[in-house]
């Protein structure tokens, strides 16, 4: 089994339009979330969110390509740039007929569905543009990717609600790790921040009208966010056989079911994934430093992620720093593990652990180290991204120090 390593990462999200800027804002311990703003945002209860600003689709792209990129493909894009740039990668040959691309959404083209229903049942259209199915589907970003880079290899979609990136990124890692492709483009995007989208989201009753409060006693639901996360997870000796900088490794993952609830999460099927990555990473619980909590800011998942840490961790969990990042950034849904896997790489490579920011009030359910407001210099040889979705859906990442 070959080693697996990050030598690419990309991101376009409410903290920043790129990887550094993003993690200089997770530092600061800044919040991206704010009053949403879009066509008749005045018709919905909640009006804030996680929304990407100062991205200008026709800066980047042609009238051609904006024609047939739905905004999660524009935030794809981009953050692919920028993570295939860093890796070093140029993808000929032999080497292009291998590497593919994973990635991980929820609702693919929310904003072009949002448009074109308005369209027809608002303004009474009869006929819509003839590229809005390629451009609202689920692998759209995908493909395109896959185009603009010369990926002939395994190209595909997953679509696990909430644990859609850390999905995508399991496969991708497990088709490196056995040999299948040398170099995989990974990650995942969402854009759901229109009117339809947070329209639909707000009947679930789970969301805050003011701010993300993870782990806080006074949290009141989750914020939507948007953007985008993309890595180059790559065979470790290709890597150091070109030279490439190395980010982390990533060393193993587990995926479980509940198999109980559609909405509540659960404790077991939460632990069972964690326990599962330490495993097929072999990892001692005891040399884990970090967890990315999936952290909503929901009353029912905080304190079930915390139980499920607790029973896996034992004792060691009072010595775990544990953030979650969606209170900077909102919940980016399909996109929100490829985002946070951010935080991850700046535990493992720069010793900074994010903050979870919005903590105002302790919580006896939720009585661990949540890194409360304020990033904290500490040195991390292996971290956890857990992601937990509605269906019960769990996906867990292990990653290591380089």
């Amino acid at each position: 089994m070959r080693r697996v390593v990050i030598t690419g990462a990309g991101t376009i999200n409410a903290l920043g339009l790129s990887m550094p800027e993003t993690l200089a804002a997770m530092r600061e311990g800044k919040c991206g979330i704010g009053p949403l703003e879009f066509r008749d945002v005045e018709r919905l209860a909640i009006r804030i969110g996680g929304q990407v600003r100062g991205f200008e689709a026709e800066g980047r792209y042609n009238r051609q390509q904006i024609a047939l990129y739905d905004r999660f493909t524009q935030f794809t894009l981009t953050a692919a740039r920028e993570a295939i740039e860093q890796s070093g990668l140029t993808f000929t040959d032999e080497l292009a007929a291998r590497a593919g691309v994973v990635l991980g959404t929820a609702g693919g083209g929310v904003s072009t569905w949002d448009d074109n229903y308005r369209a027809v049942y608002e303004e009474g259209k009869n006929r819509v543009h003839p590229f809005v199915v390629p451009k609202l589907m689920n692998n759209a970003a995908a493909s395109h990717v896959s185009m603009e880079w010369n990926l002939r290899g395994p190209s595909f979609t997953v679509s696990t609600a909430c644990a859609s990136s850390n999905h995508a990124m399991a496969q991708a890692f497990a088709m490196v790790r056995s040999g299948m492709s040398p170099v995989m483009v990974t990650g995942g995007s969402e854009s759901m921040l229109c009117f339809g989208g947070v329209k639909a989201w707000e009947g679930l009753r789970v969301m805050s009208r003011d701010a993300c409060r993870p782990f806080s006693a006074n949290r009141n639901g989750m914020v939507q966010g948007e953007g985008a996360g993309v890595f180059v997870f790559e065979d470790y000796e290709h890597a150091c056989a070109r030279g490439a900088e190395i980010l982390c490794e990533v060393s193993g993952f587990a995926m479980t079911s509940d198999a109980s609830d559609i909405v509540m999460p659960s404790k077991a099927g939460a632990a069972r994934a964690m326990q599962g990555a330490l495993a097929d990473a072999g990892i001692n619980r005891e040399e884990v430093g970090y967890i990315n909590a999936h952290g909503t800011g929901t009353a029912a998942n905080d304190k079930t992620e915390c139980a499920a840490v607790a029973n896996v961790f034992g004792t060691h969990a009072d010595r775990l720093m544990i953030s979650s990042t969606k209170s900077m950034h909102g919940h980016v849904i399909g996109g929100t593990g490829a985002v946070e896997l951010l935080a991850c790489i700046m535990a493992l490579r720069d010793g900074v652990i994010a903050p979870t920011i919005g903590y105002e009030e302790p919580d006896p359910e939720c009585a661990l180290d949540v890194v409360p407001n304020e990033a904290r210099e500490a040195q991390v040889d292996v971290a956890l991204s857990n992601a937990f979705a509605f269906g019960g859906m769990n996906a867990v990442l292990a990653l290591r120090r380089a």
